[in-house]
């Protein structure tokens, strides 16, 4: 029992330390020397993440029907977290705008791609990317939306992520394959996402503002709470295997993602507000995720 509890701990560190280290070093350099992450962030969105998505939806081992439920459960959990949370907007005192995108939109792609295959090891990663990408899909529809009713949806369908999504797609259902000297550029390219992610992560949080410190310490406690909530109250309906279960369950705890406070930003909605909510969330999700992550482990 000891060695076993033993295990899980060693696992959990072995998952968890990796991530820290990497966003530590980008808060440190951040700190030591001024960095502007904009158009790197830029490079990764259009260029690597897309990269990585093509490289793993392509994959003659992905089995898109493998995943449809756990996409619909992580749809669901995006958009239930918004509506349990609605009724607090007004014991908080804060704008729904302002309050439920960072609730609903959580970090799946700078902590929860890493995180879930660092956990679960490489065969978790096509479902790492889909729950990415069902998380992405919302932020840029249903998010912007929220934002403003103006918005036309249909404009996702020109995002770099998404044109690789339908690629990769596309070669995976016939069995296409791309030259080996093609290929193997793409799949380096992938590969630089996922450090990038976490470097900009830390270099991100040099800019915490810890003014609204009591409304960022309400989201970390209920961003992970109402998503979990979501996950078991779900999972009697969706009936997915232990394994997909467990990642619904990492899914559902994760921080809210730093494209919130860039939203924000862009329709001035209370960006100050956004940026301690989201990085207090982050913050606070170095004690939760070990705990949900020790959880989910013993499911697998």
């Amino acid at each position: 029992m000891e060695s076993t509890a033993m295990a899980l701990m060693e696992r959990i560190f072995l998952t968890v330390f990796p991530l820290v280290a990497i966003v530590g070093v980008g808060f440190l350099y951040a700190r030591a020397r001024h960095t502007d992450m904009a158009v790197a962030n830029r490079i990764n969105i259009d260029v690597f993440c897309p990269a990585l998505i093509f490289s793993v939806m392509s994959a003659k081992s992905f089995d898109l029907p493998a995943y449809s439920t756990l996409a619909i459960g992580g749809l669901l959990v995006v958009l239930g977290s918004g509506l349990l949370l609605w009724p607090l907007c007004r014991f908080l005192k804060i704008h729904p705008k302002t309050f439920l995108p960072p609730m609903m939109f959580n970090n799946s792609g700078n902590l929860g791609i890493p995180l879930l295959v660092l956990a679960f090891g490489e065969q978790a990663l096509p479902a790492a990317v889909v729950l990415f990408l069902v998380e992405n899909l919302l932020h840029f529809t249903v998010g912007i939306y929220i934002m403003d009713h103006r918005t036309n949806p249909f404009n996702v369908l020109r995002m770099p992520m998404i044109i690789a999504t339908i690629a990769g797609l596309v070669f995976s259902s016939f069995d296409l394959s791309l030259p080996q000297a093609v290929q193997v550029p793409v799949d380096m390219l992938g590969q630089i996402a996922i450090p990038l992610l976490l470097f900009a992560l830390g270099v991100r949080m040099t800019s915490v503002d810890f003014s609204n410190w009591r409304l960022g310490l309400w989201s970390s406690i209920l961003a992970p709470a109402s998503g979990l909530a979501m996950v078991f109250l779900l999972q009697p309906i969706l009936q997915l295997d232990p394994v997909q279960f467990g990642y619904l369950i990492i899914f559902g705890a994760l921080p809210p993602a730093v494209l919130n406070y860039m939203v924000a930003e862009r329709y001035n909605q209370e960006p100050h507000q956004v940026a301690s909510i989201v990085l207090l969330g982050n913050i606070s999700s170095l004690i939760i995720i070990p705990v949900v992550l020790a959880f989910a482990l013993q499911l697998s």
